[in-house]
């Protein structure tokens, strides 16, 4: 049975561990998208979780919470404006794990931790297109 058993160290020192874990969260939010060893999208997700729950209420107070994180301002503000707004009525699950073929070098069990819902990109193009048209 695992009692008392709060997170994976993922073999790193707390430091390390915790670079590591705003590193890939930060990419998760960039891209949508990651691909990483099954045990670290197990510890990202529960990061990324609770970070798209906080963001859901935009205030100066969460914005700052998350920019503690996040290493990136855009990110931050692509995640409040973005992200958050699509699961505004869901309680929770909003990242899901698909796991992969293991990586070659190591057998290392592979996964992909991505945003179940996906936010509306805006071309640049369709954009101009939609300017001219209504001029």
């Amino acid at each position: 049975m695992r009692h008392k058993y709060g997170f994976n160290a993922l073999s790193r020192n707390s430091a390390e561990r915790k670079a590591l874990k705003r590193n890939l969260v930060t990419s998760l939010f960039r891209f949508e998208r990651i691909e990483t060893t099954k045990a670290k999208a197990k510890e990202v997700q529960r990061l990324a979780e609770k970070m798209i729950t906080r963001a859901k209420v935009d205030s100066v107070h969460n914005r700052r919470l998350t920019s503690a994180v996040l290493f990136d301002e855009a990110v931050v503000n692509k995640l409040f404006t973005e992200i958050a707004p699509l699961y505004a009525d869901v309680h929770g699950g909003y990242t899901r794990i698909i796991k992969t073929a293991n990586r070659l070098g190591d057998a290392a069990d592979m996964a992909i931790l991505e945003l179940t819902k996906k936010p509306e990109k805006k071309d640049a193009k369709s954009d101009k297109k939609d300017d001219k048209k209504s001029k």
